[in-house]
């Protein structure tokens, strides 16, 4: 039996908290404040008024100003919040704008920060540039380093960022380990959870104080939005909050809907995708031209034992590895594909596909070069079908190699 607390949350008079196919569902909706809608509606604004002098000067009603954010951003908000277990959420209009606004929030000149190997490139980018030109010291670490980060760490370290599994590679991060290895000092772990979501990972219970998500991807899950979030613990909520704030981001109420509508089939969506991920990563394994499947579901990949310990569950993204080929190789296999579409990004209900170049994505850990590592979603497509398209461009994969 769900009743509403005096926020307008759901709570249950029988258990608490809400298992999180009800969060999904309920969270995040007021249909008393909008005249019965089920749906929060869109809410394009700019300026909001006040009552009264008074409402004005106390800044005392919920909303102030369209940028600082409107019952499109807080149905969103709500949701991540309960889901990842923090004190507070905000939305960017990307998953970049997302990492950059969580590293900026405690990162200052003069100070140092440890980034994953396997990061995102757009993250690797922003830290090379950005932060470098701010005055911040950017050291990258073997994602498999665990607790050994403690030899890199120095007195003005006071970031760490992982991402587990990592970009194209997916290395799992012992990310307990990591956080034991900070000691007690002043350093802040950002985790990148857009793989997992939090259905499957919990960064904030495992050690980590503020995770991210390229919303754009599994939240939103219908590839036409964009969107980021960014979740921080009581330590770090009132950094990152005031940091959002001065940068002025703000998510478009047109995508906030959308990515509201997505977390309602979340669960549903996530629960799909991961065996058919499997199914198409095991077939993959027995593949005679595959020399090996980066998933870390799978019992050969080498951090499985820490992906059995931390995760409860597996995305939609993973990468095989063929031997290295030509570029007309490359694109008999690419330009042939019928059903997996060659493109950025992940998470919607249709199958991409991408070829992956390490060489300068990687300055720890050297990539195999008699290796040619491709990077697949699986969306929603018959499993079949899938598969004989693959085949087929493996096929001409190995009739181009000669």
């Amino acid at each position: 039996m769900l009743s509403k607390t005096k926020n307008g949350k759901m709570a249950s008079s029988k258990r608490n908290p809400l298992n999180r196919e009800t969060l999904l569902t309920h969270l995040g909706r007021r249909p008393d404040e909008q005249h019965g809608l089920v749906n929060t509606p869109v809410s394009r604004a700019s300026t909001i008024l006040f009552p009264d002098l008074e409402t004005l000067q106390e800044r005392s009603q919920p909303y102030l100003y369209g940028r600082t954010g409107n019952p499109s951003s807080r149905s969103v908000e709500e949701i991540v919040t309960a889901l990842e277990g923090g004190k507070g959420t905000r939305l960017t209009p990307s998953g970049l704008s997302a990492l950059s606004c969580a590293l900026t929030s405690v990162l200052s000149s003069g100070d140092d920060v440890l980034v994953t190997d396997s990061a995102y490139e757009p993250t690797r980018k922003f830290c090379d540039t950005f932060l470098t030109r701010m005055g911040v010291s950017v050291r990258y670490y073997d994602p498999r380093i665990g607790k050994g980060i403690s030899s890199l760490l120095k007195p003005h370290t006071r970031a760490i960022l992982v991402e587990s599994p990592g970009s194209l590679t997916f290395e799992i991060q012992d990310l307990p380990a990591i956080s034991s290895a900070r000691g007690q000092g002043d350093i802040a772990i950002i985790a990148d959870n857009t793989w997992a979501t939090p259905l499957f990972y919990k960064p904030l219970e495992l050690g980590a104080d503020i995770v991210v998500h390229a919303g754009t991807k599994m939240f939103v899950g219908h590839s036409d939005a964009s969107l980021g979030t960014i979740t921080a613990n009581e330590k770090y909520w009132h950094q990152l909050h005031e940091t959002h704030y001065q940068f002025g981001l703000c998510a478009a109420a047109d995508d906030c809907f959308l990515a509201a509508r997505g977390l309602r089939t979340l669960a549903i969506r996530m629960g799909e995708h991961r065996p058919r991920a499997l199914e198409v990563a095991r077939w993959l394994e027995n593949h005679e031209l595959v020399k090996r499947v980066l998933h870390p579901a799978l019992a050969t990949h080498p951090d499985h034992a820490l992906f059995a310990r931390d995760f409860s569950g597996s995305g939609s993204l993973f990468s095989f590895a063929i031997p290295r080929a030509p570029q007309a190789a490359l694109a008999a296999l690419f330009d042939g594909m019928n059903l997996f579409g060659i493109g950025y990004s992940w998470g919607g209900y249709e199958s991409l596909i991408l070829p992956v170049d390490l060489s300068e994505n990687r300055t720890v850990t050297a990539p195999d070069k008699d290796e040619q590592l491709i990077r697949i979603h699986i969306g929603f497509e018959d499993i079949e079908d899938l598969k004989d398209d693959l085949d087929a461009g493996l096929r001409r994969y190995r009739s181009a190699m000669g």
